[in-house]
């Protein structure tokens, strides 16, 4: 019955609900979306390309690996983590003499994998990275002449068709190529492309003679990874089954089908990780702010019903009954708007797939996966929500007693329930609390979800106090609105008699100017400590920054030359402690105090070794190191390390937690070229650029110039931050829209009495306008106080200063955005509700 009853309420009053059906679906494409990038991020697909015709594949192990052993009760517990390195591991040469002679096995094909850069402009492809081999692995793929011939002798080169195209390139002509060496010019003597079915169109490939290979790889008596070729008739599974007996008790792993992807390409691997991290977190937040607002719909939506619900239980209807028709009601519309909105979601989620692979934050390699699950999801998150919702909606019309329904009905309640207040006091204090533990918190992974978790919790408490902080505010505002005359007095009026309606429209404004405040303060505070830093430790003189890939070793070497003239290469890098992980830096030891000053706070940068490591404050007392105690970690590449820490410094923001000699990282790196190459000199610009000239794509920079090209690579990274959460801002505003939209529309009998009474239309319009700069007025300052705390605390723990970079421009362009919302979606409807005549709505039938 109650069913029937609720399908008709939202056939008939399609206008009442439209509000909360928009909030929903917008919900529910925002949830779906989100839920398609976690997918990806666990189930994505990264097919091979390299190793396609090799069906099994031998590689080094790529995870740091720890088994800890519990016992409890007479019961021992095993636990194994594995967590990803992050530069390539290689694998020992030997490894092939194991499975040479094993039956079913035709051929083992050791394969080379090593930064190489062509360095013609038309060469470069962003979506393409050039990478190098030994023309004998080219049976991987396969790749296969199409013209020219293979590579004889060290200077010879074969590239790929799709490098050939780009670059106009046909055999005999000549190519500079930048590897891990000096920049060479090589003679193409081929050009090679994939056969059969095989299809490379995410990487481009450069083929040396394998002598030359090896050089270039740097890595004697290692390789990339080896293929497997099997015996005609051999099945792949059966023989990587008999490899990987073959080498058990070893820490190669064996793969194939699928599985040989992520060993290709291991950024896209790692992408996984943060992708499932983006996702859930993107989810997580779009799921609170998605209650937080469509309980607010839901509330103001109950409420424009007052009189028809309380007239229900006039007639007898128990309370049971509506809260049952209420509750049937939001399935209804939650079940219309969840599958709406997620089928909305499946293009949502793909235009942000490949945004941020145009952004760089995803490769391309890792495949975009979509299954029913996020929509399951979307759809089951959205009935949960309409429905809880509606039932806390419900519970004070529906606790009614039947005699005072219609009294009730008539006016709104003079003060808010004593749970609503108690509520949101603990909400606001569990607010406290989170501000309070952000600003203890000195890692942004442990900090980024506190900080957006602390900003809906405290608009959460805005949501459930906001009619006491309504009439808080009519007060202070009273005087200055009656100055604005007879349309203030009016806005005055129901701001102190209508505070719960004027509290649903402040809500949506706090949270989006609170959300999108510290959004885009977040990063600028962070990054700006860190370049403050930077600035601060930098001695030198000039600054050597590469176009391409990195300043090789030969351009320092001839830098140092120069009398009086220090040069210290730094070569940046990710290492762990344990499965923790840490930024760390390589710098070259000769004259490094006079190039660079990380402020240190105890032991000595002088006569810094080899086997020597620099901590910053936050990673010695998270580990517990100082000055002359041992540091065990394990390299980018996999490589353990036992390191002699040399000295403390208070400078980590700007140079990483760890630094470490530049011979020891160079050798365990991708990409063993230096990022930069800080010089302190006598000589000038002009001098450094003639002696670097030789090496194409180097540019000696001002310490000032390179500060600024580091903070356009920080808007870079905040591109990403800001589209990350540019879909929950969008939806925010939608909200308020809705909220003001909704509370505007259903005041057409208010309007009409009030022109009955003598005002006139455009006093009318100047009240909602005034009401409107108001609630802008009201939901800036909580907005700007909630943003503010949560900034204020993540600044103190990340940087040790309150002083979030807040641009003062960016902030008043935010604001003046929620308020061109805020009067549009005012002025809009109620233009519409005042055109009925007043005499015709006041007779109107209820």
């Amino acid at each position: 019955m109650m069913l029937r009853y609720a399908l008709h309420t939202v056939r008939d009053r399609k206008g009442g609900f439209l509000g909360a059906f928009l909030a929903l679906m917008c919900a529910a494409a925002l949830i779906t979306a989100c839920g398609t990038l976690l997918e990806t991020g666990l189930r994505g697909t990264i097919r091979t390309e390299r190793y396609a015709a090799a069906p099994v594949v031998v590689s080094a192990d790529q995870n740091v690996h720890k088994t800890t052993v519990k016992h409890k009760k007479g019961k021992t517990k095993v636990k194994h983590k594995a967590k990803p390195i992050a530069e390539r591991a290689w694998l020992p040469e030997g490894t092939a003499g194991r499975l040479r002679d094993l039956p079913g096995v035709e051929r083992i094909v050791p394969e080379l994998t090593f930064l190489a850069q062509p360095l013609a402009p038309e060469a470069t492809a962003p979506d393409r990275p050039a990478y190098g081999h030994a023309w004998d692995s080219a049976a991987l793929t396969p790749y296969a002449l199409t013209a020219g011939t293979p590579p004889a002798k060290s200077q010879d080169l074969v590239v790929d068709r799709d490098l050939a195209d780009r670059a106009h390139l046909t055999p005999g002509d000549s190519l500079t190529v930048q590897s891990t060496q000096v920049p060479r010019s090589y003679r193409v003597t081929g050009i090679a492309a994939p056969a059969g079915h095989a299809s490379v169109t995410h990487q481009t490939s450069l083929f040396f003679t394998p002598s030359e290979a090896r050089r270039l790889a740097d890595h004697p008596g290692q390789v990339t990874a080896l293929g497997v070729i099997p015996a005609p008739g051999q099945k792949p599974a059966e023989l990587a089954r008999a490899v990987a007996k073959a080498l058990d008790g070893t820490t190669a792993q064996v793969t194939t089908g699928d599985a040989r992807g992520p060993v290709e390409f291991l950024d896209a691997a790692g992408a996984r990780i943060k992708l499932v991290s983006m996702g859930g977190a993107m989810g997580g937040t779009s799921l609170l702010v998605a209650v937080l607002v469509v309980v607010g719909t839901f509330a103001l939506s109950v409420q424009q019903r007052h009189r028809e619900l309380a007239l229900l239980r006039a007639i007898a209807a128990t309370p049971g009954q509506i809260r049952k028709l209420l509750g049937r009601e939001a399935l209804i519309v939650g079940a219309t708007a969840g599958v709406l909105g997620s089928l909305a979601g499946l293009p949502l989620g793909g235009w942000l797939y490949h945004r941020f692979v145009e952004l760089g934050a995803v490769p391309p390699t890792l495949e975009r996966t979509v299954s029913v699950f996020p929509l399951f999801a979307a759809v089951g998150a959205t009935l949960l929500g309409a429905w809880a919702a509606a039932r806390i909606s419900a519970r004070r019309i529906a606790r009614i007693r039947p005699a005072e329904a219609l009294t009730e009905a008539r006016a709104e309640r003079a003060r808010p329930a004593w749970g609503r207040v108690a509520a949101g006091i603990s909400l606001l204090a569990g607010g406290a609390v989170l501000v309070a533990v952000l600003s203890v918190l000195r890692t942004e992974p442990a900090s980024t979800p506190v900080t957006f978790l602390a900003v809906v919790v405290l608009a959460s408490s805005v949501a459930l106090l906001g009619p006491l902080l309504v009439k808080g505010a009519a007060v202070l505002l009273a005087r200055p609105l009656r100055l604005t005359g007879p349309g203030g007095k009016l806005a005055v009026a129901n701001l102190r008699g209508n505070a719960a309606r004027m509290a649903a429209a402040v809500t949506p404004l706090a949270l989006l100017i609170g959300m999108t405040c510290t959004v885009l303060f977040t990063q600028p505070t962070l990054g700006n400590a860190a370049r403050a830093q930077a600035r601060e430790g930098i001695r030198a003189d000039w600054i050597v920054a590469a176009q391409g890939p990195g300043v090789p070793a030969e351009a320092a070497r001839r830098l140092r030359t120069a009398k009086g003239t220090v040069a210290t290469e730094v070569v940046r890098t990710t290492v762990r402690v344990g499965l923790d992980k840490y930024p760390a830096q390589g710098v070259t030891r000769e004259g490094l105090t006079r190039t660079w000053d990380p402020d240190v706070t105890a032991g000595s940068l002088k006569g810094f070794q080899r086997d020597g490591v620099a901590v910053s404050e936050l990673a010695a007392d998270q580990l517990h190191l100082k000055p002359g105690g041992r540091l065990k970690l394990t390299l980018g590449d996999g490589t353990p390390a036992t390191l002699i820490v040399a000295a403390v410094y208070a400078r980590g923001l700007g140079f990483g937690d760890l630094t470490l000699a530049h011979d020891l990282v160079a050798r365990h790196v991708d990409n063993p070229l230096a990022s930069s190459v800080l010089v302190r000199t006598s000589r000038t610009q002009e001098q450094l650029t003639s002696t670097v000239r030789e090496f194409p794509g180097l540019r000696v920079l001002a310490p000032e110039a390179a500060d600024d090209l580091q903070a356009e690579r920080q808007q870079d990274n905040a591109e990403v931050n800001l589209l990350a959460m540019g879909l929950i801002l969008a939806f925010t505003a939608i909200a308020v829209v809705n909220t003001l939209a909704m509370s505007v529309s259903e005041r057409i009998r208010e309007f009409a009495m009030l022109r009955l009474a003598g005002a006139t239309r455009r006093q009318v319009l100047r009240m909602l306008r005034t009401e409107a700069l108001a609630v802008l007025f009201i939901g800036t300052a909580l907005g700007s106080g909630i943003a503010l705390a949560v900034l204020s605390a993540f600044s103190v723990g990340m940087t040790g200063s309150a002083a979030p970079a807040v641009t003062p421009l960016v902030y008043v362009a935010v604001v003046a955005a929620a308020g061109l919302l805020a009067l549009t979606a005012t002025t809009l409807p109620g233009r519409a509700a005042l055109r009925p005549r007043p005499v015709e709505v006041a007779t109107a039938r209820e």
